[in-house]
């Protein structure tokens, strides 16, 4: 089943995984996660009734209920999952992956993620090997509506919009469950009907063409900030008040502040990430930034060890401690916004904040389609593994770092993609190093 990945299950429906895959997860997920209730919510995507009811049939066999949240962003079924004492739960989303994609998102007590490595190999191994017998008693469906128990937990970090102007693009996504309610009147909206073929854009802002309305929206508007969802509502991206879209490890600075202004501690950041963001992290008090691997089921295991004020990654997942360690979107933009107002009372502007956190050029993430990636890493490594570097990480593909450039290579744990990005202290020396690098990736190509 090449739908069992390092975060999630995850594919293209009817290709990767089926009906009788989420089946299978759900008759054999209460013998991974002990249960008497299984929280399931999910996302507008075509297939995910589809999706829902087998998985729903599969748990009901296993003798185990469903409690049925209905329509969800991803972290609102993280809040159930401890607002109902759930010891599992299941998002059903592909997240920010084409229409075509679906997928399941497990957690378990705490809404602690179930990773590959933490128990998401034995359950692929389970619904492969595993016998399916019935229970003798079936569990039932119930219906369970937490909607304005999640939107009153929100509106706790909602500040006051007045005399500031922003723009939002909901991405056809599942946040516009919640825009509407907690932006009222002070938003220009765009995308903001729920709408599982994604008509205007791919719902993954990461990628900047996605951001093209918002960041004509935001000019159009005159908006003081642009708002971005991918399809989920786990991920946000942001554009400034002239339109320009900002890399989402730079808002990592932004929020890491504001935590950080109330409380000293240490930042989790991504093994991606920019050193205008850590140097600013640790200009603003951190204690200690920590880089670690990418991904949610990596990221909030190792917040919770370290016991991290906050984390961030280059893909806009912003992980606060105040939330389960979990991931949100909606969350993270209430709280640049409150960043956003207070600048705006100062007469100064997101984008003037931006120009002060960056102090390096750096190449954002690079995608190379190729059959041989891990041989196409190791000549990457090897090249410059003798250049004296000053650091070398090496537990998420490479990061090797130099006085005055770095790079991280990495594979995707999602999708067929060798990921690249590049730093370096000026413009001149970045276009040097990236097609340097290039050079030796095409060889693989």
């Amino acid at each position: 089943m090449g739908a069992f990945k390092a975060y999630d299950i995850r594919g293209i429906y009817n290709r990767d995984f089926d009906k009788k895959t989420a089946y299978k997860v759900g008759y054999f997920l209460p013998q991974l996660l002990p249960c008497k209730y299984v929280v399931v919510g999910h996302d507008i995507r075509l297939t995910s009734e589809e999706i829902f009811e087998n998985l729903a049939k599969g748990i009901n066999d296993a003798g185990v209920d469903v409690w049925d949240i209905g329509l969800s962003t991803t972290p609102m079924v993280y809040f159930a999952t401890v607002y109902l004492n759930a010891d599992a739960s299941v998002q059903i989303t592909a997240s920010h992956n084409p229409k075509e994609y679906n997928g399941m998102k497990i957690s378990r007590t705490g809404a602690i993620p179930v990773g590959g490595d933490t128990g998401l190999k034995d359950l692929e191994k389970l619904c492969n090997e595993g016998k399916i017998v019935p229970a003798a008693k079936k569990g039932t469906i119930i219906k369970k509506d937490i909607r304005d128990s999640y939107l009153n937990y929100q509106k706790q970090f909602l500040p006051d919009l007045s005399g500031v102007k922003l723009s939002v693009d909901c991405s056809n996504g599942m946040s516009s469950l919640y825009a509407h309610q907690l932006f009222g009147d002070h938003a220009h909206y765009i995308n903001d009907t729920m709408d599982g073929n994604f008509p205007a854009h791919e719902p993954n802002p990461l990628e900047v063409e996605n951001c093209h309305q918002i960041m004509e929206d935001v000019k159009k508007n005159h908006s003081d900030v642009g708002v971005i969802y991918d399809g989920d509502a786990d991920r946000v991206m942001f554009i400034d008040e002239r339109g320009r879209f900002i890399q989402p490890d730079y808002v990592t600075g932004i929020i890491g502040a504001y935590y950080l202004a109330k409380e000293k501690g240490s930042v989790l950041v991504d093994i991606r990430t920019s050193r205008s963001t850590t140097e600013y992290l640790l200009k603003k008090g951190a204690t200690e930034v920590i880089t670690w691997k990418v991904g949610h089921a990596f990221a909030k295991m190792k917040i919770r060890e370290k016991k991290c004020i906050f984390g961030g990654e280059l893909a806009g997942h912003y992980y606060f401690r105040d939330f389960h360690n979990c991931d949100s979107g909606i969350l993270a933009s209430l709280l640049v916004l409150q960043t956003v107002c207070a600048l705006k009372k100062e007469g100064k502007t997101l984008g003037q904040l931006i120009d002060e956190i960056v102090v390096y050029a750096n190449s954002g993430e690079t995608n190379f389609k190729l059959e041989h990636k891990d041989e196409a890493m190791e000549a990457l490594y090897n090249a410059y593994k003798d250049k004296n570097p000053t650091k070398v990480m090496d537990f998420d593909g490479y990061r090797v770092e130099f006085p005055t450039w770095w790079f991280n290579v990495r594979k995707s744990n999602t999708e067929p993609f060798l990921r690249l990005v590049v730093e370096a202290k000026s413009q001149e020396e970045l276009k040097q190093r990236v097609d340097e690098l290039k050079a030796i990736i095409s060889r693989f190509n």
